[in-house]
C-alpha cells in the first residue's frame, strides 16, 4: 500500500513539474522552470517536514504521499536540500560540505560523461 501512496504523490509532482515547464518561459537561456521547481520543491519539503515534526500523529502514508511521492516526483533537489539540512542540524558540518560539493561535482560530471558516451 505504501508504494501506492508514493506513486500517486509522484504522479502529481511530476505533472506539476511538467506544467511549470509549459507555463514558465526560459528567459535569456536561464532554465527558469527547473529553478522554480527546485526552489518550490525545497519550500514544499521544508513545510511538509516541519508539519510532520510538529504534528507527530499524522499518517505515515500522508508523509509518503507528500514528502517521498509528491516532492520526489516534483524535484529530487528538494530531497537533496532536506538531507543537507539534516546534516547541518545534526552538527555534521564536514559531512554536509562533502555531500553537497561531491553531489554537485560528481552529478555534473556523471551527466557530462553520460552525454558524451551517448553522443559518440
Amino acid at each position: 500500500m505504501a508504494f501506492l501512496f508514493v506513486a500517486l504523490g509522484g504522479a502529481l509532482g511530476s505533472m506539476l513539474r511538467y506544467f511549470l515547464s509549459l507555463v514558465i518561459p526560459k528567459a535569456a537561456g536561464f532554465p527558469w522552470p527547473t529553478f522554480v521547481a527546485n526552489v518550490c520543491g525545497c519550500l514544499f519539503i521544508g513545510l511538509f517536514s516541519g508539519l510532520f515534526f510538529k504534528c507527530g500523529s499524522l499518517s505515515p502514508n500522508l508523509k509518503l504521499f507528500l514528502v517521498t511521492g509528491f516532492c520526489g516526483g516534483f524535484t529530487t533537489f528538494s530531497t537533496f536540500a532536506n538531507e543537507n539540512l539534516a546534516l547541518l542540524q545534526s552538527g555534521k558540518i564536514g559531512l554536509f560540505a562533502v555531500y553537497a560539493i561531491a553531489s554537485f561535482a560528481v552529478g555534473v560530471a556523471a551527466c557530462a560523461g553520460g552525454f558524451y558516451l551517448m553522443k559518440n
